[in-house]
């Protein structure tokens, strides 16, 4: 007899959210909206031009521990 294949958890444990808006306010909406399920919030991380400042894409990293949402 052979073993099944791993089974993938049923909620990915990592979260990638890419912001091509990097207001204040679409930042904190994304942020709101995941951690409500249930994913910690980790690090942010920006995109910007040479030679302008002003971050033209955001990225926000998130973990899960565990495999199920908490009600």
């Amino acid at each position: 007899m052979t073993a099944a294949p791993p089974q993938p958890p049923s909620t990915p444990p990592y979260r990638v959210v890419e912001l091509s808006d990097v207001s204040d306010r679409s930042i904190e909406d994304a942020l709101n909206r995941v951690t409500a399920d249930g994913y910690r919030f980790e690090s942010v991380h920006f995109v910007t031009q040479p030679g302008n400042r002003r971050p033209t894409m955001g990225f926000l990293f998130f973990t899960r521990i565990g495999n199920s949402r908490e009600a």
